[in-house]
């Protein structure tokens, strides 16, 4: 395979379908995304895999629902990690690249450097929250964190929440091609069983002690048959497989699903993005009064915020903040 066939792959999200099994899915591959999003940030090693883990979810499953607007992942613990926050926003028309942005809020001083990073995260929940946009209601849906990898506690929000089975392969870190720096990469699969609607679903219960309910709480017969035989096809990838970049995605779904059917549709392309603005700082400082942005004003007599997502930097002066402005901004503030 030539350097352009390699770099073609890169930062892309390829959906395909197993059509012997009823089973849809998607492969990822992130290069330049996840540098991007880890470079706004000075992260200790445990936070990098954790904000890395958590960007290939959400490539993966944005890419999984048909969007206007926005999908959010939010992970919250009672540990040194405190919050992990992603975005997914959809392309605004068919063949334009989505957009990923993400950040985490920890106690550096809790960190056990060299320790699991998942068990920084303490108890908490994994949420997902859909945005369509003005007009609509956003929906949100939230799991206890279990499993011991943020893939898992995926899997368990789609099992427990939507009822779905669901299965997430994925590897990331840094990696060094001879004659280049190291930089970051991922990559990733993500199986989902495509159910036939059955009103026995909605009764099923869950069977583990957790109260958490898995694939084998909602499928029984064929459906369980099939849904065991691409899972076990998929136990035998290689991380080098997944991360590429010398093994394309379509060459990986023929290695591992050559009989279960393989369909690939259009790659969608992933884009670092944040969508911070000033307007969009004014916006959310439009609920308070001049008395309130006085105390938020600095010596030099600007209100200043940071993006946590992008590190962008903003002064805004504050007479034209609040519900009682007295002057409008000026071009360019």
């Amino acid at each position: 395979m030539t350097l352009g066939q390699t770099i073609a792959w890169d930062d892309t999200v390829l959906p395909f379908q197993l059509d012997r099994s009823d089973t849809r899915g998607r492969v990822a591959r992130l290069d330049g995304v996840l540098a991007e999003v880890l470079r706004q940030h000075d992260y200790p090693p445990e936070i990098e895999a954790l904000v890395a883990e958590a960007v290939m979810l959400t490539a993966l499953i944005g890419q999984t629902i048909k969007l206007r607007w926005k999908l959010s992942l939010q992970v919250r613990g009672d540990g040194p990690v405190r919050l992990i926050a992603t975005d997914y926003y959809a392309p605004g028309q068919d063949g334009s690249p989505a957009q990923i942005r993400a950040y985490a809020s920890y106690d550096g001083d809790r960190l056990t450097a060299g320790g699991d990073a998942f068990d920084h995260i303490g108890n908490g929940y994994f949420a997902m929250l859909l945005d369509q946009g003005d007009g609509t209601k956003p929906y949100s849906g939230i799991t206890p964190l279990a499993g011991g990898s943020l893939s898992a506690c995926a899997e368990t929000y789609f099992a427990q929440s939507e009822q779905l089975p669901t299965r997430f392969a994925l590897t990331f870190g840094q990696a060094q091609e001879p004659g280049q720096a190291a930089h970051w990469r991922g990559g990733g699969v993500m199986l989902q069983h495509m159910p036939a609607a059955s009103p026995l679903r909605a009764d099923a219960e869950a069977s583990a002690q957790d109260g958490l309910m898995n694939a084998g709480d909602i499928l029984d017969g064929d459906e369980a048959e099939n849904w065991t035989r691409v899972n076990t096809l998929l136990d035998t990838v290689e991380e080098t497989e997944l991360v590429g970049p010398h093994v394309a995605p379509t060459d990986l779904l023929v290695r591992l699903f050559h009989e279960e059917a393989p369909r690939v549709f259009d790659a969608q392309p992933i884009r670092f993005g944040c969508t911070c603005s000033a307007d969009r700082v004014r916006q959310s400082l439009s609920i308070y009064s001049q008395r309130d942005l006085a105390h938020m004003t600095t010596d030099e007599g600007t209100v200043t915020a940071d993006c946590q997502f992008c590190g962008a930097h903003y002064e805004l002066d504050p007479k034209t903040l609040g519900f009682e402005a007295e002057e409008a901004p000026k071009n360019g503030e």
